[in-house]
């Protein structure tokens, strides 16, 4: 089938003439022949890496309420404790993938885990809000160092359908740490205590942390000969894309639904179309002159990774917004426990994983079919959970939320990994690290702004309807499913690229 991966595509493909004939150039740096053990050794130090990180997405937003309680955090505050962690991901993974295609990705693991251990030490003691949010940025700027390490070396290792089976596996356990982050952030808060229990959630990332040291120094083995050329490295594109990027994420940022949210943050929009125009044409420019660029634009020209990248930019636009309207419905609407409101995702987190790795072994042989399946998957367990919160009874409604989570948790394995795969199939092993942090970029974005809208439509139900004559689980039912309409939107985005991508590779079979 054209839309499986194709023999060629999965090879390496070697640089081109172009690429070694710029005087200005960095020449790849040469691989080391591992063995398999080796290479299977490598990925689980990835794995572990990815956890830690993915783990912080989602354990924290559980913990809202109680940092609002303990610290006196207000909405917008809150916002930015979740996401300004996405913002600053986002802003350092490009560039970190680019560092990492050129120089020691293993040497990236262990500074980005160090700052990650500092950092986790500082949100652990923060005595104020302000203390905690610089703790969370400066977290997601070691989570962004780290990422796209991950990435490329999982493209570098693994070919083929061994590849399909990497990611696979790694897409299960992204699948599990999303998912059981809510249940793992309510169980600590609930060991902690109500007044500190949300410290414990950054006290766990020390040894977490301390761990995936130890491994990446003891076991992940060197990858590749050093290069003794000089970095090639775009510093004035580097800035240009972080003032496109924050001025793309900023106005959601500051998104809470309040009335008091200052509508001229909008404008900032016109600066990002501004920046981000003058960025492709530096880039542009500078690769023209012999140049490595930051960003590649010819990879967009790939289908399948351009696809790609923007559906999974569309899914993970939904996925974290679905699981923090889920958590904030049932502890602030339904009163449950942090710890039980937690675990409604379990289900979700277990047939993640096992899906993953199903759709990682059965991509290579059906394609993106798989995917589009998934998605209906997903987009029947929101509009599940959203049918869920309205008519069914109180006392019944975590249970039912929980089945219907099992549903969401098996297609969405059958998104997340397969994707990933498709994504990167036609992608030049050396751009590995580049092209998996653009995809992860997207995430991130997509993240941040599915959480903003997602949150806005939420409190701003509330802010609206509560004081009225409505009762308070019925301000709270009309917040969830006006929330869940923005994440059923943006899966259905999802599902009309996917179905885009298959049909565009039906017609190249077909040509």
């Amino acid at each position: 089938m054209s839309d499986s991966i194709s023999p060629s595509a999965a090879a390496s493909p070697a640089p081109t003439r172009a690429d070694s004939a710029r005087p200005g150039a960095h020449p790849p740096t040469t691989d080391i022949a591992l063995t398999s053990p080796q290479r299977w050794r490598a990925f689980w130090v990835c794995v572990t890496v990815a956890a830690i990180t993915i783990l912080d997405l989602s354990k924290v937003n559980v913990a809202l309420p109680s940092i609002e309680s303990a610290l006196g955090a207000g909405s917008t505050e809150l916002q930015l404790i979740v996401s300004g962690y996405v913002l600053t991901f986002g802003l350092v993974l490009v560039p970190m993938g680019r560092l990492g295609d050129q120089r020691s990705r293993r040497g990236l693991f262990i500074v980005g885990l160090s700052l990650f251990t500092v950092t986790s030490l500082v949100c652990a003691l923060a005595i104020n809000p302000v203390m905690l949010l610089v703790g969370r940025l400066l977290q997601g700027v070691a989570a962004g160092i780290q990422m796209p390490q991950v990435l490329g070396l999982i493209q570098q290792l693994f070919q083929g359908k061994e590849r399909g089976r990497a990611f696979g596996l790694f897409g299960a356990t992204v699948g599990i740490a999303t998912a059981f982050g809510p249940t793992l952030g309510g169980l600590l808060i609930l060991l902690g205590g109500p007044t500190d229990g949300w410290r414990w959630i950054f006290w766990v990332n020390v040894p977490l942390c301390l761990i995936a040291i130890g491994l990446t120094v003891w076991l992940l083995p060197r990858t590749r000969t050093p290069s003794r050329r000089a970095l090639s490295f775009d510093l004035f594109g580097v800035f240009l894309f972080g003032l496109a990027v924050l001025s793309l994420m900023w106005p959601f940022l500051f998104t809470t639904g309040s009335p008091d949210d200052d509508p001229r943050r909008w404008w900032l929009l016109v600066a990002f179309v501004l920046f981000a125009g003058a960025f492709v044409a530096w880039e542009r420019h500078y690769e023209a002159r012999g140049k490595q660029p930051l960003i590649r634009f010819a990879l967009f020209r790939i289908s399948s990774f351009r696809n790609g990248t923007f559906l999974i930019a569309a899914y993970f636009t939904a996925i974290p917004a679905l699981f923090l309207l889920t958590t904030l419905f049932l502890q602030t609407g339904l009163g449950l426990e942090p710890v039980f409101a937690g675990m409604v995702t379990i289900g979700f987190a277990l047939a993640n994983a096992l899906f993953s790795w199903i759709g990682g072994n059965l991509v290579g042989t059906y394609g993106r079919p798989i995917v589009v399946w998934g998605l209906v998957g997903v987009l029947l367990c929101v509009l599940g959970l959203a049918a869920t919160a309205l008519f069914v009874p109180q006392e019944w409604v975590a249970w039912v939320m929980a089945g219907v989570m099992v549903l969401g948790g098996a297609g969405g394995g059958l998104v997340l990994s397969p994707n990933q795969t498709l994504t990167l199939a036609d992608i030049p092993v050396k751009q590995g690290g580049i092209a998996g942090s653009i995809g992860q970029l997207g995430q991130r974005i997509g993240s941040s702004i599915g959480t903003a809208v997602g949150l806005s439509l939420f409190y701003a139900t509330i802010y609206r309807e509560q004081g009225g004559a409505a009762s308070d689980i019925v301000v709270y039912h009309d917040a969830y499913a006006y929330g869940l309409t923005a994440v059923a939107l943006f899966v259905a985005v999802a599902f009309v690229i996917a179905v885009i991508d298959l049909s565009s590779r039906r017609r190249k079979k077909g040509a």
